[in-house]
């Protein structure tokens, strides 16, 4: 029997039958000279209605400015994290539940019929309909200029491709041949693939649309060689950075691009409204400025943010904590972390060098590394205690956590470190004690950083001590982070430091194929990712036993429907990683600071800082926030 599931959180009655729609003061002016319709015009017929009492919240006041930091201009991309207007997204629970679409059904775990809003709109007025997802698919995707790779991976399952179709104007359905458990996630993502895209617009950019004449203008104008590349250049949907396409998100981009200063306005047609009828989101301005990084928590400090986590780390509470009580407009809340670590290093198992890679692929070299990690003296010199000391594992909040495999190989034990490093054979030392490589060559370890956090240069100062008395030199070399990943990706790097996992609050329901070499971005298989990424066409297939094991662990996962069984798949990969030891996790849930205006409300005092899922702020609704009047001085109410 096919099974439906619909997901029914906050969908809610007709628009008629709610009490009488609210026009907030931003739009006003426009209402009035006719430039833009009223209120009752501009939402779906069935908006979201948003009960905020039931969630805790109390009901917002329009206005004010939001203001935030980024440290890179490209880094306006945040937004759409923040503002999170997603086809189906996660509440603060990390539960799905529809938001663009008004609901979906679910068929045999196969086929997806999505029900979109009658009279939603784009923020240029233009209706959101079924032929915004039929463009993407054959106006983009299938087209071969603009998409010369062909479909994108997640639309393939078992080898077979996915199809799209669209019944009516308000209905696209997604099926495949047999259940497909990653789609819904996939569109919940903090980054997730787009597909739907505002036809009415980029239509003026595509050959098989556009005038001829008046796409070759725009494309010399455009400075670029082809209008495929035009069409890529202004379609932008994750990138945000322009102002000219239309969005479904809550603010839109209202500044010039390249602008240090980005100004982002209330979207005048989105979908959300509070049960008292007032559209959301509640504040009209987020002006989002570009910094230099070292500079964001002495700003914060000043009082020039009124929403901060970004940029921000845990070595800055002690400035920012006496920031507030010396009189700051501000406060300083202490959320959990969602990464797996906060600070891990990745030994590079497809590095270049054929000698220092068949040492690292030795899983008794990755153990003695962890051994002699001295996580208990960086805890306490770090982060005053307040972090958990183990290996790289789901933080404690995840149903998947297991203590056990947190301590596994992750207790500080040199003489461990240095029994397992003779027992590979490498004995031989210099007259400084440092061990000699098959082929002669002193043992130095080049751990490579991003050169953005402090705490990684002083835990990994910690470590160099440590890793001494086991005749291992480390030295460590500060990059910028996109040349660090380059290097890692081409094998050049020996090893990295970064994040853990960056979904440490896994379920049942989480694809665990992060945990298997199926993309690049895992630093200590990034060649096996490439291979498995490409159809094998990049990169390099993966030799080793475990992590064929874990690739066939990851397709089984995906291809059962009881949660006993993904419970079984999900513990074994994360046993063999506890064992294999493929990233030395040092720390996880340290607090992330994170700087709320005094005036803010709705923000949660506990939360889980964590990019996916999560989308950081954006889980707890940012167009729920709102400023309370200057004079009031009741509690800030909280989840």
């Amino acid at each position: 029997m096919a099974r439906v599931l619909f997901f029914l959180l906050f969908f809610a009655s007709p628009l008629m039958a709610q009490k009488a729609l609210l026009e907030t003061g931003f739009w006003v002016d426009e209402v009035n000279s006719g430039d833009l319709p009223p209120i009752t015009e501009r939402l779906p017929s069935t908006p979201l209605i948003v009960d905020l009492e039931a969630k805790g919240r109390s009901f917002g006041k329009p206005g004010g400015t939001l203001r935030t930091m980024v440290s890179r201009s490209k880094d306006v991309r945040q937004m759409v994290v923040y503002g999170y207007a997603r086809l189906v997204g996660y509440d603060a629970n990390y539960e799905l539940y529809p938001d663009i679409l008004r609901d979906i059904e679910v068929i045999e775990g196969r086929k997806y019929v999505m029900h979109l809003r009658p009279g939603h709109r784009w923020s240029d007025g233009a209706l959101f309909t079924s032929e915004d997802f039929r463009y993407w698919w054959e106006g983009v995707i299938k087209n071969p200029l603009i998409t010369p790779s062909g479909p994108p991976d997640f639309m393939y399952f078992d080898g077979n491709l996915g199809s799209v179709s669209f019944p009516d104007a308000h209905t696209v359905i997604f099926e495949w041949p047999t259940p497909n458990p990653t789609f819904l996630p996939l569109l919940a993502q903090a980054a997730p693939p787009f597909i739907y895209r505002p036809a009415h617009y980029l239509k003026k950019f595509h050959g098989e649309y556009a005038d001829p004449d008046e796409l070759a203008k725009e494309t010399r104008r455009a400075r670029v060689k082809s209008w495929a590349a035009l069409h890529n250049k202004r379609d932008n949907m994750n990138k945000f950075d322009n102002p000219a396409q239309p969005t479904l998100q809550p603010w839109i981009n209202a500044s010039p691009t390249g602008s240090s200063r980005n100004l982002f306005v209330r979207n005048p047609y989105y979908h959300r409204i509070d049960s008292r009828g007032l559209q959301l989101p509640y504040i009209d301005v987020v002006e989002m400025t570009i910094v230099s990084g070292g500079l964001v928590a002495a700003k914060a400090n000043a009082g020039e943010t009124d929403l901060q986590a970004r940029g921000l780390d845990f070595p800055d509470i002690a400035i920012l904590k006496k920031g507030e009580e010396d009189g700051g407009n501000y406060r300083t809340l202490l959320w959990g972390n969602g990464a797996a670590s906060q600070i891990a290093i990745y030994p590079n198992l497809n590095f270049a060098d054929p000698v220092w890679r068949e040492v690292m692929r030795d899983v008794r070299f990755r153990r003695a590394l962890s051994v002699g990690v001295d996580r208990r003296m960086i805890n306490r010199a770090l982060y005053f205690g307040l972090a958990k000391e183990g290996a790289m594992t789901p933080v404690s909040q995840s149903p998947l956590h297991d203590a056990e495999r947190m301590r596994e190989w992750a207790t500080l034990d040199v003489e461990k470190g240095n029994a397992l490093l003779d027992e590979m054979g490498l004995t031989e030392r210099t007259p400084t004690g440092i061990r000699l490589l098959p082929d002669g060559r002193p043992m130095e370890f080049v751990v490579e950083t991003a050169g953005e956090r402090q705490e990684v240069e002083n835990a990994l100062a910690i470590v160099t001590d440590t890793w001494h008395e086991l005749g291992i030199k480390l030295v460590m070399r500060p990059l910028e982070r996109s040349i660090l990943r380059n290097r890692v990706y081409a094998g050049i790097s020996m090893a990295a430091v970064w994040f853990g996992w960056d979904n440490g609050l896994p379920t049942l329901e989480t694809s665990p194929s992060y945990l298997a070499p199926t993309n690049q971005e895992f630093f200590a298989w990034p060649k096996w990712g490439q291979y498995y990424q490409s159809g094998g066409e990049l990169g390099e297939p993966p030799e080793a036993v475990a992590p064929n094991r874990l690739l066939a662990m990851a397709d089984g996962w995906a291809h059962s429907i009881d949660a006993k069984t993904r419970e079984i798949y999900w513990k074994e990969m994360l046993r063999i990683h506890a064992e294999q030891v493929y990233a030395i996790g040092i720390l996880a849930e340290a607090p992330q600071p994170v700087v709320v205006n005094k005036r803010l409300r709705n923000v949660p005092e506990t939360a889980i800082w964590a990019f996916d899922p999560g989308a950081h702020f954006g889980v707890h609704r940012v167009d729920e926030f709102y400023f309370a009047d200057d004079d009031e001085r009741a509690e800030q109410v909280t989840q």
